[in-house]
Formats: structure tokens, C-alpha cells, sequence
């Protein structure tokens, strides 16, 4: 049985037909990139797409020109049904591969799974980097986003499967693709909090607070703080008095009176 053609577009333009490399013009990488990520599409959309700034009858023509030009087989790799484009169903596109496994996390499958998907299906390369057009940005986008939440998904899932190791490598997956992004952070936190190391999740939340009051000028969400446990001795109420200043006004001091005010200085004896 011959080997299904393969498109790769996380990273750069990829594709096998036959278990061969195809070398195609830029043009014929554009419009098979977006039929792999559309699967149907019309023509006047297509072009229109792919040439925006020329009239209707030139982008249709330089369509028709770059169909012509791709390789020949059968079934074809873009069947032409009246004003329809379809790519062949055979077609395997790594994108769809990462949005399925991403959506299959998201949506709660990882509960039930034994064999969670590897890390590196969700921390791969891109969709197709240095290319940017609209409908390039856009999909770029839209699947960062869908990776981000994939990871912030799979680390939970994973600590409450009692995996708190792999739950740490997809929570810091996620923090070194969007730095900025809580919910990333707090899936560290709960990494830590489940191997019992409150030490370490009170610095990674102090670490966040600094980074986020420099950056945006913002604290944590209270729901962040939350997450922190209460603790009990006078180091403890000063950290859980702490947690809840941050969360209410982002200030590194609690006040004790009227007058005066206690720093907020978080270690590990506090914990």
C-alpha cells in the first residue's frame, strides 16, 4: 500500500508524495498550505485570498496557474469541482494531528487516558514561521492559543492523576511559551503544592507577583492567591496576610495601623 501524502506547516513547508519530498514554487506552497488547513474552499475565495491586491481576473489567473503547475496523481492532491477546491482526503496535515490532540485535552479526555499525548506534539515548532499574510497570522494564532490551553489542561489533569513531575514539565511548557500568562503559573503552583512544597509554591507566586507588577502594573488574580494554603504560627499569618494584600492591591506591605505598615517578605521560614 503506498504511503499517504504527508503536508507539514508547523515549521517549515513540508511535502511527501509517494514517501517523496515535493519541491513546489512559493505560490504552489501557498495554495496547498491553505487547502490543507481549509480542506475546501472556493476559488474566487481562494484567490482572492492568496492574491488580495490584484483584480478578480489576474488573481483567478494566477490561480489556474499554479494549479496547473502542481504535481499530477490520483487521486489529484486539489480536485477542481466546478468553483470548489477540495484537497484530497488522504492528505495527513500535521496541524490537524496538533488540533485534535489539543482539543482532546481541553475538552477532559486526558482524565480517562493512561497515555497522555507527548509534551512535544503540544510544544512544537510554529505554523509556518516567516510567512505573513493575514490568514497565516490568524491560524498562528488561533493554534497558540489552543496550545496554551492544552498545556494549562494537561499539567491539571496530571496533578490530579498524582503525576506531579510530568505536570511540572507541561505547566513550565506553558509559562516559556506566554511568560506573562497566569494560568500557566498556577499550574506550577498546584505542581508544587502537590509534592507537598509550599516553600517553593510561595516563591514561584512571589517571583510571578514581582514580574507582573513590572511588566503590567498589575497583581495576580485573588483566585491565585487562593491556591496558597493557610498556615499557621506567626511566619504563616504573615504569609496568608500577605497573599490577600497582593491579591486585593498588588502592595508589598500589609498595614498593622493607621500609621504604619509591615513589608511583605515571603521565605521559607514563613512556610
Amino acid at each position: 500500500m503506498a504511503a499517504p501524502p504527508r503536508l507539514r506547516l508547523l515549521g517549515q513547508f513540508h511535502l511527501e508524495l509517494a514517501a517523496e519530498t515535493v519541491e513546489l514554487s512559493h505560490n504552489g506552497q501557498r495554495v496547498v498550505a491553505y487547502m490543507g488547513l481549509r480542506g475546501q474552499v472556493s476559488r474566487t475565495v481562494l484567490a482572492g485570498t492568496l492574491w488580495p491586491e490584484v483584480t478578480e481576473e489576474h488573481a483567478r489567473g494566477s490561480l489556474r496557474t499554479t494549479l496547473w503547475k502542481l504535481p499530477r496523481g490520483e487521486p489529484p492532491l486539489i480536485g477542481c469541482y466546478g468553483d470548489t477546491l477540495l484537497i484530497t482526503p488522504a492528505l495527513r496535515v500535521d496541524v490537524h494531528a496538533l488540533t485534535q490532540t489539543a482539543l482532546g485535552v481541553v475538552q477532559g479526555d486526558a482524565e480517562e487516558l493512561d497515555d497522555l499525548p507527548p509534551l512535544g506534539i503540544l510544544t512544537g515548532e510554529d505554523l509556518l514561521p516567516g510567512w505573513d499574510e493575514d490568514w497565516v497570522l490568524l491560524e498562528r494564532e488561533r493554534l497558540r492559543q489552543l496550545r496554551l490551553h492544552a498545556l494549562d489542561a494537561l499539567a491539571e489533569a496530571l496533578v490530579r492523576q498524582d503525576r506531579p513531575a510530568l505536570a511540572m514539565e507541561a505547566a513550565w511548557a506553558s509559562v516559556r511559551a506566554e511568560p506573562l500568562r497566569e494560568s500557566a503559573h498556577r499550574a506550577v503552583v498546584s505542581a508544587h503544592l502537590a509534592e507537598g512544597n509550599v516553600a517553593e509554591a510561595v516563591r514561584h507566586f512571589e517571583a510571578f507577583r514581582r514580574m507582573l507588577d513590572e511588566e503590567l502594573g498589575v497583581p495576580p488574580s485573588p483566585r491565585f492567591a487562593r491556591m496558597l494554603p493557610e498556615r499557621r504560627g506567626a511566619g504563616g499569618r504573615k504569609a496568608e496576610s500577605c497573599a490577600r494584600a497582593f491579591a486585593a492591591t498588588g502592595s508589598a506591605s500589609t498595614t498593622s495601623s493607621k500609621d504604619a505598615s509591615t513589608p511583605c517578605t515571603w521565605t521559607s521560614r514563613d512556610t
